[in-house]
């Protein structure tokens, strides 16, 4: 099960930022992430307001973990990034109020479109195998014959590799990756996966009432998107970060 938490303030990094050697904080490389996945899942709607970028990164579906950015905690992620080269301001226009926010990691970063949507992959879903990467990379510009390669290429970059493959633990089938953006990751620091062969996991919780429906949280971030594509269509943008 994913876990949640509130942050409120971004983490410091080494001030050389001229290769890849940079180190992205959590909250940055969510916010990176989740802009190359959007910008490949609901196109119409992208570049992002900020209103719909928050609601990216604190989804509860296909996160991992899950967690709770205020508007304030992306917005210090989005200028961070803007100085490193890796995020773009898109500045309304025809009378629109609402900046909007697109990725230019492809080209800070010199990667493809396919390992850019490997590597959001791995950010967003944490350490998995790769068959776990193929199924989920569908939709991001990767092709799912060559995960494999993808993978080997993110891991081979230098001065410091994008993803890493972590050492296969006792029970485990298969090693498992994980992206290499904030350091090289520590493999206690990921949850155990539970495996539908062991007996003795334990059951999965039941369901708290209060706990937010998955679904329900999905289908409303991507009505807002809807929302705000036909505002940008009616010109009737609004600044929702202001209110």
């Amino acid at each position: 099960m994913g876990r949640t938490r509130t942050i409120h303030a971004t983490q410091t990094r080494p001030d050389n930022r001229e290769t890849r050697g940079m180190v992205l904080s959590p909250e940055e490389a969510r916010v990176v992430a989740c802009l190359v996945e959007k910008e490949a899942t609901v196109p119409d709607s992208y570049p992002l307001t900020l209103n719909a970028l928050r609601l990216a990164c604190n989804q509860s579906t296909n996160r991992d973990p899950i967690v709770a950015y205020d508007d304030r905690t992306v917005e210090s992620a989005l200028m961070s990034l803007k100085s490193m080269g890796l995020v773009r301001f898109v500045h309304p226009s025809h009378g629109g109020r609402t900046i909007r926010y697109r990725h230019v990691a492809d080209e800070r970063w010199h990667l493809s479109g396919a390992e850019l949507g490997v590597l959001a992959v791995l950010v967003l879903r944490g350490a998995q195998t790769v068959g776990e990467i193929r199924s989920r990379a569908r939709g991001l510009d990767a092709e799912t014959a060559t995960v494999d390669e993808l993978l080997d290429t993110l891991a081979a970059r230098s001065p410091e590799p994008f993803a890493v493959r972590l050492e296969r633990r006792p029970g485990e089938r298969e090693g498992r990756w994980a992206h290499a953006l904030s350091g090289v990751p520590d493999p206690d620091s990921f949850h155990d996966p539970i495996r539908v062969d062991d007996t003795t996991a334990p059951a999965a919780p039941s369901p708290s009432p209060a706990a937010p429906n998955a679904d329900l949280a999905r289908d409303v971030a991507e009505l807002w998107l809807r929302v705000e594509r036909l505002e940008r269509l009616l010109g009737l943008e609004e600044d929702l970060s202001s209110s």
